[in-house]
């Protein structure tokens, strides 16, 4: 792991141990880290918290306090952490379920959310079972017990829905205009791989990995193959062929 990264997590733990003390009970590394795929410059941090049981307002407006990036500048483009209390994480519930959401980082716009309601529905709810689904896979132990342990997989039938849910909520997304690469277009693709992968195969990959897994399986590979070297400085796909590779990943995740 990077060394400003390590360092970085080792803080936010103990720091989020200073507001929760023995109600602080796993902290989890996820996303790019937690898959092995963090990127300097690019990647951004997922943390995962876990609490002994539900946080009152106070509590989690301290906790939001103590970690934004102005009370602990994040190395990376930003962190993104959420707070469930264990027993939502172990229930395997599709629905958000969280304590607290921070979005916070120098590159990040800023996002405090206590309560799952006051989360906008049109933002999405499916993030968080499918965070929890990755985690459950491959989330790093900070403190507490593994991953697997402390995070419940889906019920295929949920993990399905949610999948098409992502999917369907980045299809409306507005389609960058012209017929030219569209910056954020390799990120559409490389996702959209990221989610057909895990509904073949039934294995959460990082998006760069799950796009050279298509790409090995010769699966519409041109626009995959222009996705994964855009990650490496090249041109993007055009919005026209990231609307079109996610309508077709879609369309097969639902059958």
């Amino acid at each position: 792991m990077d060394s400003d990264i390590q360092r970085y997590l080792d803080d936010l733990v103990s720091t989020a141990r200073d507001v929760l003390g023995a109600d602080l009970v796993g902290a989890y590394a996820a996303g790019s880290v937690g898959l092995g795929a963090y990127q300097p410059g690019r990647s951004d941090v997922d943390v995962a918290l876990l609490s002994a049981g539900p946080l009152t307002r106070t509590v989690k407006r301290t906790l939001v306090a103590r970690l934004r990036h102005d009370a602990l500048p994040c190395p990376a483009r930003g962190l993104e952490l959420v707070v469930y209390d264990r027993a939502v994480a172990a229930s395997g519930t599709p629905d958000p379920g969280f304590e607290v959401e921070l979005n916070t980082g120098a590159a990040m716009p800023f996002r405090r959310t206590l309560d799952p309601a006051d989360r906008p529905v049109t933002d999405g709810r499916f993030w968080y079972g499918l965070d929890r689904s990755i985690l459950h896979q491959s989330g790093l132990p900070l403190l507490g017990p593994p991953a697997g342990e402390a995070f419940a997989d889906l019920d295929p039938a949920d993990l399905r829905r949610l999948l098409i849910e992502a999917l369907s909520w980045w299809l409306t997304l507005p389609t960058p205009p012209a017929d030219q690469p569209a910056p954020g277009t390799e990120d559409a693709v490389l996702g959209a791989c990221r989610s057909l992968v895990r509904h073949r195969d039934g294995a959460w990959l990082a998006k760069v990995a799950a796009g050279q897994r298509l790409i090995d399986a010769d699966d519409r590979a041109e626009v995959i193959r222009q996705a994964v070297a855009a990650r490496h400085g090249g041109p993007p796909p055009t919005g026209a062929q990231a609307r079109a590779f996610q309508q077709r990943v879609r369309d097969e995740i639902a059958g």
